[in-house]
């Protein structure tokens, strides 16, 4: 999706909020948005959902939605220079989505742990990757699978 794309998701997100629907909670809510901000890089946005994410995935006893809001703690400690912290919750995120079997949220965490290693200058950034890619491969998510290999042709 292109950033423009997410911005209007992040837009629409935060009107839901502002409104009550039976099938959809707060927890909901700030799960799509912390995950929206990893994915525009908004740091503004992880600092502001990220915390409210976990609070609420804490609340609900929601795995899925825990592991959302470790990888964007993950991400929002990596864009602060924070690299022990991060991929403290990355692999958090990582072994939930494990728990989980969600293949596309394995690969989209292995990606964030590989521009951690990039960022830290470790040797791992193309093993992640490579994870990555085959997660991504296994399930045809196409667009992911593409950006992943442009990344590891940077390497």
């Amino acid at each position: 999706m292109a950033e423009g794309e997410f911005a209007l998701v992040q837009e629409y997100l935060e009107i839901a909020l502002n409104k009550t629907a039976a099938w959809v909670g707060e927890h909901d809510l700030f799960a799509m948005l912390a995950d929206t901000a990893v994915q525009r890089r908004d740091e503004a946005g992880l600092q502001k959902y990220a915390p409210l994410a976990e609070e609420f995935a804490l609340r609900c006893d929601h795995k899925l939605y825990l592991a959302i809001a470790h990888r964007a703690w993950g991400v929002s400690h990596r864009l602060a220079g924070q690299y022990a912290d991060a991929r403290t919750r990355l692999q958090q995120a990582l072994e939930l989505f494990q728990q989980l079997e969600t293949r596309w949220q394995i690969g989209r965490t292995l990606f964030e742990l590989g521009e951690l290693s990039l960022t830290e200058e470790s040797m791992d950034a193309r093993e992640q990757f490579s994870l990555a890619l085959s997660a991504f491969e296994t399930m045809s998510a196409l667009p992911d699978a593409a950006r992943t290999r442009e990344k590891i042709a940077t390497l």
